[in-house]
C-alpha cells in the first residue's frame, strides 16, 4: 500500500484517541479508596466532596473503605489500579507524609507512585481530657502532667496517626513524659478518656464534638493556626503558650500515569466543590477547614513539605514499623 494511503487511513485513530481521554468517565462507577473505616474523619470529608465531585461529572463515584497497616493496605490497592481514571485514593498526613519515616519498608512509593490532584481539608485536632481530672485549662494541666512523669496516658488510633502525632510533638514541645497507648478503634479510646484509663486525647472534631457539648469529656485546646468555629471558645495550643500546629489533612491522589487531561478535570471539579458554601459549612461543622490546592503542584508541594515537617518528630518519638 502506498504510503500517502496508509497515512490516510492511520489519520482517522489520532481524534478518535483524544476524544476517548476527553470523553472521561465514559463508564462507572469510579472507586474512591478510603484507607481507614467508615465514619472516621477521613471517610466523613471522601463523602461529602466526592459526592459533589460525582455531581459535576456526571458519574457515579463509590467509596470503598479499606482500612489496616496505617492506611498502607489502601493505598497499595490505589498504586497498583491502573491509571485511567476509575480508581483514586484518599491521601493523608499518614500514607502520604509520614509513614515514608514510621514505617522501615512500604509497599509503594508515597510520591512516585501517585500523581497528585488535590488537598481537600486541614483537620485540626481537638486536645481533650476527662472531666474527673482537676484541671480546666491548657496551662493547668502542662503543670499537673509535669508533676507525673510517666502516669500520664495519651491514646491514638496508631503510629503515625495525626492523634499519635500531635501527642508527640505536644510531649517534645512541653517537656511532659507521655505514655502512648495505641488503639483499633476510636470509640474504645474516646470510652477509655472519659473513664480517665487515659488522661488525654488529640481527637477529630467529629469524634468528640457531642462528648464536649454533653461535659463527658473537656475540650482544653485547639492544634491548629485557629480556632475551630464549631469551638470558637477553645483557644489554640499558641494561645495557650505551647508553640506547635498539628493538623491532619486529606486530599486526592490517582495511580501514577493517569492521563493529564483526567488529572486536570478532577482538580477543577474537586476545587470547584469546595467552593460550594453548602459544602463548605458542612466540613466545617464536621471540623474540617476547607483548603483546596490551587494547583496540582501545590498539591505536590504541600506533601513534600508535609513529609519532611514530620520526619524529625517521628524520629524523636521512637516510634517504628516493620
Amino acid at each position: 500500500m502506498p504510503l500517502s494511503r496508509r497515512l490516510v487511513l492511520a489519520s482517522p485513530l489520532l481524534p478518535l484517541t483524544a476524544q476517548a481521554q476527553e470523553a472521561w468517565p465514559m463508564r462507572g462507577p469510579i472507586r474512591f479508596i478510603v484507607p481507614g473505616p467508615a465514619g472516621g474523619a477521613g471517610d466523613v470529608t471522601a463523602r461529602l466532596v466526592m459526592e459533589r465531585v460525582a455531581a459535576r461529572i456526571g458519574q457515579q463515584i463509590v467509596i470503598e473503605n479499606r482500612p489496616g497497616a496505617g492506611t498502607n493496605i489502601g493505598m497499595t490497592v490505589v498504586a497498583r489500579a491502573a491509571p485511567d481514571g476509575y480508581v483514586l485514593g484518599l491521601a493523608s498526613i499518614a500514607s502520604n507524609a509520614v509513614n515514608r519515616t514510621l514505617y522501615r519498608s512500604l509497599p509503594f512509593d508515597p510520591v512516585a507512585d501517585f500523581a497528585p490532584i488535590s488537598l481537600m481539608a486541614v483537620v485540626p485536632n481537638l486536645m481533650v481530657i476527662p472531666p474527673a481530672l482537676p484541671v480546666t485549662n491548657l496551662r493547668e494541666f502542662i503543670a499537673y502532667a509535669r508533676a507525673r512523669p510517666g502516669q500520664i496516658n495519651f491514646g491514638s488510633v496508631g503510629a503515625g496517626s495525626s492523634q499519635h502525632l500531635a501527642g508527640a510533638q505536644f510531649a517534645q514541645a512541653t517537656g511532659i513524659e507521655l505514655t502512648h497507648i495505641p488503639y483499633n478503634a476510636g470509640g474504645q479510646m474516646n470510652t477509655d478518656l472519659i473513664e480517665n484509663r487515659i488522661q488525654v486525647l488529640f481527637q477529630s472534631v467529629s469524634a468528640v464534638a457531642e462528648l464536649a457539648r454533653s461535659g463527658r469529656v473537656r475540650a482544653i485546646a485547639a492544634t491548629g493556626t485557629e480556632r475551630i468555629p464549631a469551638f470558637p471558645d477553645v483557644p489554640t495550643l499558641r494561645e495557650g503558650g505551647v508553640d506547635i500546629v498539628s493538623t491532619g489533612w486529606f486530599g486526592v491522589v490517582a495511580p501514577a500515569q493517569t492521563p493529564e487531561p483526567i488529572l486536570e478535570r478532577l482538580h477543577r471539579e474537586t476545587v470547584a466543590a469546595l467552593a460550594e458554601p453548602d459544602l463548605q459549612a458542612r466540613l466545617s461543622a464536621g471540623g474540617s477547614l476547607p483548603r483546596p490546592s490551587p494547583s496540582r503542584a501545590d498539591f505536590a508541594r504541600f506533601m513534600a513539605e508535609e513529609t519532611a515537617r514530620w520526619a524529625p518528630v517521628v524520629r524523636a518519638s521512637g516510634a517504628s514499623v516493620d
